[in-house]
């Protein structure tokens, strides 16, 4: 399909933050144990996600996994899994596994009280290599911060604070079915500001019901004066399953206009744009660390829900966005033993295409652009012969290729949720369309 048939009159047709999407993972059989799915790989700069899915409230627009205010018990049955297959992945891994990045998501990481939360920390680092200086990330939404959770947070080596606001209005928020209250916010964020953590992340989005031009801008501003050092814009997508989809709400049709007016000013505020999300401070440089490469090197994912990454398979638990799908598959991770986590059985099997076109997607919608030399040496191939729709984006002005690098320019930018799931393979955007969601 060309790209202007695929483009039709939106240019919000999914957002490619990975490749392949979920959807596109199936059961494997016959299972595949860790230790054979690493023996190969490269261990010395590996990123280490822990996914915490719970939540004190689901926001409408949420189809991450994750459960909202769970019994006590089903959060402490879940850290015990958790240190189960640490065991399991430090074993399978082996001695000589680094981890260069640790990030933990959710759902709401900062749900969790703050002896749970240590112990957590204590379980990962008597399990794995976490090199020095590495960078560790955390998620967190304005409710459950709180200075003691900071504290515990910043002497386990948080380095960034990702904190999910969406709107500075409440009644954009609850537009979102998303019940915050705007004290708590800024509280939150003068906590987080105040506790000396390296990197602030503010999220927001743009095109709720009753948003206009005004109000988003109010939003934006307010978010510059606690000077985050990243700031990540969402287009508001409505999907299946989710809480806006039920009640039938839908996004404005001016999220172009929307999107241009943040990218403007946040350039005029001294930010740099990174992707078609993420601004970053210009006079911030990423926090020094291990150096890490998500097009090549593998990614440790602990917990229901996480994802798990080598060049040849990508593979989690199953996942779902109703809450009852949800709580069969965490009640599920709940009871395995280690010897059941030694093993995995959903994903899905990246051939030599697939990871070409991985590294291609990952590398085309950020601003460093697809190198086309790098893909050469780590391919053996070019990615104009592999990959022919690239020379249209050219043709479409909608990039340049500058000292061997093709990047998208600011047309492009704003095209990448149409851009990312064109250039998914046939085989991929199949299984996607196939899937079954629960």
């Amino acid at each position: 399909m060309s790209f202007l048939a695929k483009f039709g009159d939106s240019p919000y047709q999914g957002y490619a933050y990975g490749y392949p999407h979920k959807l596109a993972y199936r059961a494997i059989e016959p299972s595949l144990p860790l230790a054979q799915l690493w023996q190969e790989e490269e261990k010395d700069s590996l990123f280490l996600y822990v996914h915490l899915p719970f939540c004190e409230m689901r926001c409408g627009f949420c189809n991450l996994f994750t459960t909202s205010n769970p019994d006590e018990s089903l959060v402490t049955r879940y850290i015990e899994a958790l240190k189960r297959q640490m065991i399991a992945w430090s074993q399978a891994l082996g001695k000589d596994a680094q981890m260069s990045r640790v990030a933990f998501g959710g759902g709401t990481p900062t749900f969790l009280s703050e002896s749970e939360l240590e112990d957590i920390f204590v379980a990962l680092n008597s399990h794995f290599q976490i090199q020095s200086g590495a960078a560790c990330s955390v998620e967190m939404s304005p409710g459950t911060v709180t200075r003691d959770k900071l504290r515990v947070l910043l002497r386990n080596g948080m380095t960034r604070a990702s904190i999910g606001i969406q709107s500075f209005l409440a009644n954009e928020t609850r537009q979102l079915g998303r019940f915050q209250d705007t004290g708590t916010v800024h509280r939150a964020l003068q906590w987080v500001r105040d506790c000396g953590v390296a990197v602030l992340n503010i999220d927001l989005i743009y095109g709720i019901e009753g948003q206009t031009l005004e109000s988003w801008r109010e939003s934006l501003l307010a978010s510059l004066a606690y000077r985050p050092e990243e700031i990540y814009l969402y287009p508001l997508y409505v999907r299946p399953l989710t809480g806006l989809d039920r009640i039938g709400r839908r996004p404005t049709d001016q999220r172009i206009t929307f999107y241009r007016a943040a990218r403007d000013l946040l350039q005029q505020n001294g930010y740099r744009q990174i992707s078609m999300r993420l601004f970053r401070a210009k006079d911030y440089g990423t926090t020094a660390g291990p150096a890490y490469c998500c097009q090549e090197d593998g990614m440790v994912g602990l917990g229901a829900g996480a994802r798990s990454y080598t060049k040849r398979v990508h593979f989690s638990t199953e996942y779902a966005v109703g809450q009852t799908g949800i709580r069969e598959i965490i009640a599920d991770f709940n009871q395995r033993s280690k010897d059941d986590m030694t093993a995995i059985n959903y994903g899905c099997l990246l051939n030599v295409e697939e990871q070409k076109r991985r590294y291609m997607i990952k590398s085309l919608l950020r601003i460093d652009g697809l190198d086309l030399a790098a893909y050469r040496s780590c391919f053996g191939s070019k990615a104009w012969d592999d990959f022919p729709p690239l020379a249209e984006l050219l043709s479409l002005d909608l990039g340049t290729v500058e000292d061997q690098t093709l990047r998208l320019n600011e047309r492009g930018f704003e095209l990448s949720d149409v851009i990312g799931p064109w250039l998914y393979s046939e085989a991929i955007s199949n299984l996607i369309r196939e899937f079954e969601l629960k």
